[in-house]
């Protein structure tokens, strides 16, 4: 390819960039407060309660994203079809618009929110789990009650020692956001495959590919300036 081809090639990627962080804003937005929310559901002493969170955890986190994608994005077409389906729901199946792009973004959005909130959901258990009991024990001597002590004395230690292993998910979701293409959705990695095919060239597949590496390499300096300020005794 040519330096002007290249040019084209890289300005096109950057008009399809917005799509690509709306997938991970908006899977961030939604799947951290939901990953807490199945942490606790998890944690719940009510066995059928953590026994179905567990078995969601694992569906989740056990079958590809991917595939997940690409489920819930047919859903709705596939329940129209079927003769099972009850009236009711049919018919209010049909009000959506599967064809428009806000519905394509919103189950692509539903797919990685509840695939990343599973996650999300192991990292936040295993941060509320690290606390020692003698925290509770000190909270409850001093007459705070339990939702006090939660979101005054344990949760900011959690958020302390879950920054690490956050940081890699969200760095991971950065590449993962490329598999949205898989049902046609217009972000970099589709747009560099279809230019790789006008122009037979891997090129736009490297300049897509140095695109991911700086976001990643942003998000890695971001978490490493958040470690250092929440590493109060050192």
């Amino acid at each position: 390819m040519t330096a002007e081809e290249i040019r084209k090639v890289t300005e096109l990627l950057l008009e399809h960039l917005l799509p690509t962080l709306k997938v991970f804003g908006f899977t961030l937005l939604f799947s951290v407060p939901l990953g807490m929310i199945v942490a606790l559901l998890k944690m719940c002493k009510i066995k059928p309660v953590s026994w179905l969170t567990n078995v969601y955890i694992l569906i989740m986190r056990g079958t590809p994203l991917m595939l997940q994608i690409i489920l819930v994005r047919y859903l709705i077409p596939i329940l129209r079809m079927n003769d099972y389906t009850p009236v009711w729901l049919y018919n209010l199946l049909m009000e959506v618009d599967i064809a428009s792009e806000n519905y394509l973004f919103n189950m692509i959005i539903v797919a990685f929110v509840f695939n990343y909130a599973a996650y999300f959901a192991e990292i936040f258990r295993g941060g509320i789990e690290s606390i020692p009991k003698g925290q509770y024990e000190a909270a409850y001597a001093l007459s705070m009650t339990k939702t006090q002590t939660f979101f005054r004395i344990i949760l900011p230690q959690v958020i302390k020692r879950i920054v690490p292993a956050s940081s890699n998910e969200v760095i991971t979701l950065v590449k993962d956001t490329s598999l949205a293409n898989v049902v046609a959705y217009a972000e970099i990695t589709l747009v560099a495959k279809q230019q790789m095919q006008t122009y037979s060239s891997l090129t736009p597949l490297v300049i897509a590919g140095v695109f991911y590496f700086v976001m990643s390499f942003v998000l890695t300096i971001l978490f490493a300036l958040i470690e250092k300020k929440l590493n109060y005794y050192r």
